[in-house]
């Protein structure tokens, strides 16, 4: 019997997803890769993930952007340098065309009239809390981008985010500010006059707001999320975003152009409705940006269709005797401990589930973190201690009761059959300890996979 013909779309859908990436060339490898990165952003996109973050951000904007920008201005006041803040927003507003500067107005009126220092210390609390519920907004979206659960101290959120929004206007000004006396500078208005120095000075200036946009995005990436990032996979995102920026910023100001009939339509409310959806448009980029950067830092969530991998029970358990036996491992040899992320990628998988079994097996006492930044994961107790019955009863009890299910009501039949599995269990592992499993394992890859190699191995 021949085998079924098989279509050209079905032999690119196994390349895809089914074809581990470090058997493959290193070209093809990296070009499947930046399929599945294309395939997770538009699933992302279509299935609501970025678009339902985009609109939400959007009204959290439209209500704390003028708080924001007063705090701003209040602080580039202290420095002289608050003129500075309408060129800003005119750029950020670029895409608008003609109704940018009628915005960027009516914003800058709205925060001229609001005075800082007459509002009285309730009013100035609620000015505050107004910016750091914000921040605190667009953290919480890039914590679920970066599948982060775990949010940072009040104490600790409220001192960055006020850093953010005090000390982030000083450094971006100062920074266009050394960029155009630059230009003005004797050896740089030299160099102007000989060719080709000057046109690749001129092109290099003209640069200059692109590259801007780009450190403004790595700069929310690294220091936004409750995760650490890496500075590469940050610019790479940025880069991303910023191209984009770019791209879509000059294709809106055409539609800008020629949106006419929405005027005629919306009359006086054309302008916000165009501000609201460039604002939609300018968070899902950023968010996109975001994407790209998490995917790079960490690639194991692109070897699965879906966003997030979801393990049956059986995965589960022999995840937790991974995790526990690579610790014990590294533990008895004196080889310095596991991290979290270096767990996932050596086991290639999203550090998402990494992370419960971790929580798990710390929960009950079996692994411990250090005080390391990032910890690093012990035995709790002695390896020749600890059953691996144990182990398994703690991850299939995990979580048992914690949303108040105590389970059905017990029957005696249904009892009888589970006494019967634990008892078969037992006697089937025979006291099998953590130091015995971790003897009879195979080396773990001690190498922290980055880029497309990365691949599940459970």
């Amino acid at each position: 019997m021949n085998p079924p013909v098989r279509s050209p779309w079905d032999r690119l859908e196994t390349l895809v997803w089914s074809s581990p990436l470090a058997a493959m060339p290193r070209w093809q490898s990296r070009l499947v890769w930046l399929g599945r990165l294309a395939y997770a952003l538009y699933r992302d996109s279509t299935q609501g993930y970025l678009s339902l973050q985009a609109m939400s951000l959007v009204y959290t904007t439209l209500l704390s952007l003028v708080p924001l920008l007063a705090v701003s201005f209040s602080v580039l006041k202290g420095f002289g340098a608050h003129n500075a803040l309408e060129p800003l927003l005119l750029h950020a507003l670029e895409p608008l065309g003609d109704q940018a500067p009628e915005i960027a107005r009516n914003v800058l009126a709205f925060v001229d009239n609001m005075r800082v220092g007459v509002l009285g210390s309730l009013g100035l609390a609620i000015l505050v809390y107004t910016v750091v519920s914000m921040i605190q907004k667009i953290e919480h979206v890039f914590n679920d981008t970066w599948r982060v659960t775990e949010t940072r101290p009040f104490a600790q959120r409220v001192s960055q985010y006020l850093s953010v929004v005090l000390i982030g206007p000083v450094l971006f000004f100062t920074a266009v500010g050394l960029s155009a006396s630059a230009r003005n500078n004797a050896l740089v208005e030299s160099l102007l006059a000989v060719e080709p120095v000057g046109t690749l000075i001129d092109v290099g200036g003209s640069l200059v707001p692109f590259l801007l946009i780009v450190f403004t995005f790595a700069f929310i990436y690294i220091f936004v999320p409750n995760a650490r990032v890496r500075v590469r996979s940050a610019l790479i995102g940025a880069l991303v975003a910023g191209v984009l920026w770019q791209t879509i910023g000059w294709l809106f100001a055409h539609f800008m152009v020629s949106s006419t009939q929405y005027t005629a339509i919306y009359s006086g409310l054309a302008i916000l409705i165009l501000f609201m959806i460039w604002l939609y448009i300018a968070w899902l980029i950023v968010l996109t940006g975001a994407s790209v950067a998490f995917y790079h830092q960490h690639p194991e969530y692109l070897n699965s269709r879906a966003r997030d991998l979801h393990l049956s029970n059986r995965l589960r358990e022999r995840l937790a005797l991974l995790v526990a036996g690579h610790c014990a491992r590294t533990f008895l040899a004196g080889e310095p401990a596991w991290t979290a992320d270096a767990l996932s990628a050596a086991l290639g998988l999203p550090s998402a589930n990494t992370g419960r079994i971790l929580q798990a097996l710390e929960q009950d006492g079996f692994l411990l973190r250090t005080a390391d930044a990032p910890p690093r994961y012990v035995p709790g107790r002695a390896p020749e201690r600890v059953t691996v019955k144990s182990l398994l009863d703690a991850v299939r009890c995990f979580e048992e009761g914690e949303s108040g299910c105590h389970g059905t009501v017990p029957d005696r039949g249904i009892a009888a059959l589970e006494r019967q599995l634990d008892e078969s269990m037992a006697a089937a592992l025979g006291g099998m300890t953590l130091r015995d499993l971790a003897a009879a394992m195979d080396g773990p890859h001690r190498a922290v996979q980055e880029g497309p190699a990365a691949g599940a191995v459970i």
